[in-house]
């Protein structure tokens, strides 16, 4: 059985959950609440299931990690998340913190673009981090077939004819 969100978060936390995500990874963000207010950096990594995100280099933490199996303890500096709400986009051509709107180009492609007061209203690009990844993932017909070829696989009898087998990166 899959359990949803409300499951474990309860049901007002799990009505709050932001659907239409307007801040992606590798954006550029201004903290305007908590301890680095003023101060911008980049999305390093989106936590979805919270709301929150965890900017580059800011909220530090001192983390007490206890001596384990295979790795040391001590006192370490991490990121902590903070709330989506404590962040906001940079405008690129101003450089203050702005709303982000979604808007449709003549040929129909959908952009973000900078909007609220003093706000340029130029469009904010998607991250170059996300772009390296817009191949698509192998789907297992793919692998099935790329198997099938190698002489490895049998998709009728779904059997391994032979049990060495050279692993192709399809990406």
């Amino acid at each position: 059985m899959l359990i949803s969100d409300r499951h474990i978060m309860g049901w007002k936390a799990a009505q709050k959950l932001i659907h239409h995500w307007k801040i992606l990874r590798g954006d550029n963000v201004m903290i305007i609440r908590g301890k680095d207010r003023g101060e911008t950096g980049t999305i390093k990594r989106v936590i979805r299931s919270q709301n929150r995100v965890i900017v580059e280099g800011k909220n530090l933490v001192k983390k007490h990690i206890k001596q384990g199996q295979g790795h040391e303890g001590g006192i370490f500096t991490v990121e902590a998340p903070l709330h989506v709400s404590n962040v906001q986009i940079v405008d690129p051509v101003t450089g203050q913190p702005c709303k982000v709107g979604i808007r449709y180009q003549e040929d129909g492609t959908k952009v973000r673009v900078a909007r609220g007061i003093g706000a340029s209203g130029s469009i904010i690009p998607r991250p170059e981090i996300l772009k390296i990844r817009a191949t698509p993932r192998p789907t297992i017909g793919i692998l099935l077939f790329s198997l099938y070829f190698c002489g490895n696989f049998d998709p009728f009898t779904y059997e391994w004819v032979s049990m060495v087998c050279v692993l192709v990166n399809l990406t």
